[in-house]
């Protein structure tokens, strides 16, 4: 049994109730316990969640427990429901990961639940298997491109790119300034992806049929010259003497801390990191900002998106009904408002009535035209196909140290992703 203080102290007051003929009003205790990723921000608003509904629900009592992110969290989250094993909760990506952990038969169908009818129908898809929706949306939609520091910027007199050749141009003036132009954190290797992953706006935009023709097996990343140019991107900073000289021991954390410092002047990143900065560099949100990761057009420059993570209700959990309770909480206005209070607001809310603060930090402000009408945006690959190849992340890290050609990277991201494609038993693979 895992003995908490907070176990112990009901425990006692239990004791002392019942000794002065009070018992009746004591609260009987129901232990769920929820996974999460450790990264910062996800604890930090993941407590604030749990401590707020706790408030609402004495009765309840809710038991976080982390994870690593990445590959290793990955398997782990598949272990425990595979062996029946898994938390009562747990938070894990939305999109085309969702299918690989089978959730016929290791996730609680939540579809018909009132919940549901806050939730936006462009989230719900990415939750969504043979007809059933499986969660809700854990944080705000994200975009994927560049967080960069707005200070090196104004020092050099640099603007926003639009394009690949004007970003590799700013890169070189900030490697000439003593600066290191592009952040890497190869460590963390799940951060190796977002030159490939966050340039498929740019892919969609010169081959429109790019994630039909891919789902169907006809597509490819080696030989779609569009596609290639992500593997092709990791190797050109790379080349070009940009990244920070750790870039290998990096971590994200320390990728935050570079940024941050001025250190370095870019970070490709998911804008789901400015939670983090706000919460654990706080004096330095106003120096960063945010853009898309640019292409070869200005004229078609936009924004890849991401749908946030999402709350999953175990199938083997005997407390089915509190763990709705929770992410019902979790999917409402105060839960957004809850999220906001800790760890503040890093993109737009896909739930009904969520509004974002006056006061947002600038790579927010940078990121919502992307959403607005007239803005370009479209949804990332793992949104629109639902083959994603689990060695992806190995693949860049390897094309991005130089150590793989981009052609031979995509080639054997190519073959990754048929596995996972037979694995799960689509036509024409």
């Amino acid at each position: 049994m895992k003995l908490t203080k907070r176990t112990l102290l009901t425990g006692l007051a239990a004791g002392l109730l019942s000794a002065t003929g009070l018992a009746g009003t004591a609260y009987a205790q129901t232990t769920l316990t929820v996974l999460v990723d450790n990264s910062a921000d996800t604890v930090k608003f993941s407590e604030a969640l749990i401590a707020a509904f706790e408030a609402k629900h004495p009765d309840i009592n809710l038991e976080l427990e982390t994870r690593p992110g990445g590959a290793e969290g990955d398997n782990i989250t598949k272990t425990r429901l595979a062996t029946q094993s898994m938390n009562d909760i747990f938070l894990y990506n939305s999109g085309s990961l969702l299918q690989a952990l089978n959730p016929e038969r290791t996730i609680t169908p939540l579809t018909g639940e009132p919940v549901l009818d806050r939730v936006a129908d462009s989230f719900e898809q990415a939750v969504t298997f043979n007809g059933q929706v499986y969660g809700v949306p854990v944080q705000p939609a994200m975009g994927g491109g560049i967080l960069y520091n707005r200070k090196i910027y104004e020092e050099l007199g640099l603007s926003i790119p639009k394009t690949w050749e004007e970003f590799m141009a700013n890169n070189e003036k900030i490697k000439a300034a003593g600066k290191v132009a592009v952040i890497q954190t190869y460590r963390d290797t799940w951060t190796s992806q977002l030159f490939v992953l966050a340039d498929f706006f740019n892919v969609q935009a010169q081959v429109p049929d790019f994630a039909e023709q891919y789902t169907a097996g006809k597509a490819k990343f080696a030989t779609t010259p569009a596609a290639l140019r992500g593997f092709e991107h990791l190797a050109e900073v790379n080349a070009a003497g940009y990244l920070n000289e750790d870039y290998g021991a990096a971590t994200y954390d320390d990728g935050l801390h570079m940024l941050t410092s001025g250190e370095g002047a870019h970070y490709p990143m998911l804008t789901f990191a400015i939670a983090a900065i706000t919460a654990t560099y706080p004096d330095a949100i106003d120096d960063i900002g945010f853009f898309a990761q640019p292409g070869d057009s200005a004229d078609s420059n936009g924004l890849t998106t991401w749908m946030p993570a999402a709350w999953y209700i175990s199938a083997s959990s005997p407390y089915q009904e509190e763990a709705k309770m929770f992410l019902d909480f979790a999917a409402s206005v105060e839960g957004c408002d809850v999220i906001t209070e800790a760890v503040g607001a890093a993109g737009p809310y896909l739930i009904d009535g969520c509004g974002l603060p006056e006061d947002v930090p600038p790579a927010v402000s940078d990121m919502l035209p992307y959403f607005q009408e007239g803005g370009q945006s479209a949804p990332a690959l793992e949104f629109l196909s639902p083959v994603k190849g689990p060695a992806l992340e190995q693949i860049t890290v390897e094309v991005g140290s130089g150590t793989r050609s981009p052609a031979d990277g995509a080639a054997l991201y190519d073959e990754d992703v048929r596995k996972q494609a037979q694995q799960l038993g689509l036509p024409g693979w």
